[in-house]
């Protein structure tokens, strides 16, 4: 079986769960009746659109009979052809890496499938807000001091919205992470040696690429920053597809993918440069069904980031919603923009997997380090130098072991003698390997955030083709010491895959535990008990706050912080409201959104500049309990209290 039926499979899928969400909102039927009129629709149109029966063979089967026909031809030739695809499975994953990739697929659905999901962004933002368009039965400009509830792309919420409306969990969310994992081998050997890298070393990058930390950390994960590496292949391979077949269909799937790519994230903009290189010699190839175009445009307009620009400048007078965001996150200087976050990009890359002195590293960084780089990161967000002893999905790139065989590969290739010369094709080829690189110079220039190297994860696959394209890379996997270098970073791969903090697929806490009470003198047991005891509860971090509210209650009110992640108070899912407000609200505002009793953070008290106590006083609420919470290691236990407010 081809992957390439499964990728637009996940094409169509994104696309219609954007539509619907997108659709539904507009009706305010952003409920199940709705969905299920969704699906309804959708599988009328597959229906109509499927092939007819397979026609029937005259297939023969050699018995004592020679000459009788096989009663059920249909059913004996699906059997045959299950029973070759399986073969075929069974044969490709006996080979080395094919049979790894298989290997930590199976740790990743199992780390999946044990932990719920813990990715601070998503439990800050992205699934309470689905939880809030669902509880109003439509998108809606939320109230809270978080702008990203309001502000970002939508593609994995809209792919989120019905899995959490029809199971009231958010358990399975990791699979919109999974699948596309496995579409990456395919798509990265077809990208691959359409830019003109050689089968070999396509053949073996196209296992290696997905080791990178940050897709086998998220593949497992909610998280929204690997998964629109799929649309960022799919648009240049299905453009390219389409430059040697001449259909539009190949060239609407681009369409699609390209939309859907800028609908995940907004950081991807700058990778429809590539795109644009491969299908502006393609645009005449629309003229040939235009309704049908036309069609697909419009359908690719609802799924992109356009909606979300329209509503931010109706909302926030900003297109990209940076008007309400820190301002940190824009640097004004491009040079210097260009060269903090390079340095963010090398630094989290190749920083050792393991690394105990990251506490002091963190301290001493701005101390050792030049001052004009010191000086230059005060146009960034919060963390510049900052690293953990362990890669976590909140930070890693492709991480050490495979930043490391990557850049021996390029550099090996330069003292290679009398390699072949490698076909150039054309120079549109050469400029579409060129284009990431100059995409990825346009989102260094401006962004201020400071974990650059997860951030562009779906840039790294398009990355690649300018650096492997050599006519040398062919000899260089093929020497021993490059097989040793594959196995090393295969082996740092499953080792990072198993000490994950978030998933940890070994006994952590009751090895550290132990192993703290026989050394309590040590500094670095102590903090990695620390990190995964937090972790080990971080999929449900105000636990201790939702057992202080009466069970029965319908709406709780919610004061936080903006990184303040208010997902326990949802639970169970499908039964609660969170309504936000602010420190100024005034009783009367409160009450009249239907808040009774609310969940107040007391740091984000003090960082309004004023205290529990006196907060109390002037909105007039009673206090009903406090509790100590750990939402992050880096921020430590914060007040929490509950309050009731008197009718």
């Amino acid at each position: 079986m081809s992957f390439l039926p499964l990728v637009k499979l996940w094409i169509w899928i994104s696309a219609l769960a954007s539509l619907a969400g997108w659709t539904l909102s507009a009706s305010g039927q952003l409920n199940r009746p709705g969905y299920m009129a969704c699906f309804a629709v959708a599988a009328i149109i597959l229906f109509l659109k499927s092939p007819g029966k397979h026609p029937t063979f005259n297939i023969q089967r050699r018995t004592s009979n020679e000459g009788a026909r096989i009663e059920n031809p249909g059913r004996w030739r699906l059997n045959v052809e299950c029973w070759m695809f399986f073969n075929k499975f069974l044969r490709r994953f006996k080979r080395p890496l094919p049979f790894c990739f298989f290997a930590l697929a199976i740790l990743i659905f199992l780390g999946g499938a044990i932990y719920p999901p813990d990715n601070y962004a998503a439990l800050t933002y992205r699934v309470p807000r689905v939880l809030q368009w669902l509880a109003r039965g439509h998108w809606f400009w939320i109230q809270t001091l978080d702008g990203r509830m309001n502000d970002r792309a939508c593609g994995m919420e809209w792919l989120s919205a019905p899995l959490l409306l029809f199971t009231k969990s958010a358990r399975g969310l990791f699979l919109l992470n999974f699948l596309p994992f496995l579409l990456l081998p395919g798509l990265v050997f077809s990208v691959f040696t359409r830019l003109g890298v050689r089968a070999r070393v396509a053949r073996q990058w196209m296992w290696l690429l997905p080791t990178g930390y940050s897709f086998l950390l998220q593949a497992g994960s909610a998280g929204n920053d690997t998964f629109p590496a799929v649309f960022a292949l799919a648009a240049v391979d299905f453009g390219l597809r389409a430059r040697k077949s001449r259909k539009p269909s190949d060239l609407w799937n681009s369409i699609l993918a390209a939309a859907l790519l800028t609908g995940a994230k907004a950081s991807n903009l700058p990778l429809l440069l590539p795109w644009a290189v491969v299908i502006f010699p393609l645009v005449p190839l629309l003229r040939k069904k235009i309704a049908a175009t036309a069609l697909i445009i419009l359908i690719a307009a609802a799924v992109s980031f356009l909606p979300t620009a329209i509503l931010n400048s109706h909302y926030c007078g900003d297109w990209s919603g940076a008007k309400i965001e820190p301002p940190a996150l824009i640097v004004k200087n491009p040079l210097v923009g260009i060269g903090g976050n390079t340095f963010q990009i090398l630094l989290d890359n190749f920083a050792p997997p393991f690394f105990p002195q990251a506490g002091w590293w963190n301290q001493n960084a701005p101390l050792i380090l030049p001052r004009a780089l010191v000086a230059a990161s005060k146009n960034f967000d919060t963390g510049f130098f900052q690293l953990g002893e362990l890669p976590t999905e909140d930070w890693a790139g492709l991480g050490f072991g495979l930043s490391a065989l990557l850049a021996i590969s390029v550099v090996a290739g330069l003292f290679v003698r009398h390699a072949p010369v490698s076909a150039f094709r054309s120079p549109l080829f050469a400029f579409v390997r060129l284009a990431p690189w100059l995409a990825l110079l346009a989102f260094c220039a401006k962004s201020g955030l400071t974990t650059t190297a997860r951030l562009i994860s779906p840039y790294y696959p398009l990355l690649l083709p300018l650096l492997l394209a050599g006519a040398a890379q062919p000899q260089i996997v093929r020497r021993h010491w490059w097989r040793v270098l594959v196995c090393g970073n295969l082996i740092l791969a499953v080792a990072v895959l198993i000490l994950t903090p978030g998933r940890a697929l070994w006994p952590a806490q009751t090895i550290l535990s132990k192993l703290a009470a026989e050394n309590p003198d040590s500094h670095l047991l102590a903090r990695a008990q620390k990190v995964y005891s937090v972790y080990a509860g971080r999929s449900d971090p105000l636990a201790g706050v939702r057992d202080l509210l009466p069970k029965e209650i319908s709406v709780v009110g919610f004061l936080g912080g903006p990184d303040d992640a208010d997902i326990s108070l949802w639970r169970p899912l499908g039964t609660r409201r969170v309504e936000h407000f602010f420190p100024t609200d005034t009783p009367e505002e409160i009450r009249r959104r239907g808040i009774e009793y609310a969940a107040v953070n007391g740091a984000a008290l003090q960082a309004d500049g004023t205290t529990i106590g006196d907060w109390l006083r002037q909105s007039g609420a009673e206090l009903v309990g406090t509790t100590n919470e750990t939402l992050k290691v880096s921020a430590g236990a914060q007040p929490w209290i509950v309050v009731r407010f008197k009718n």
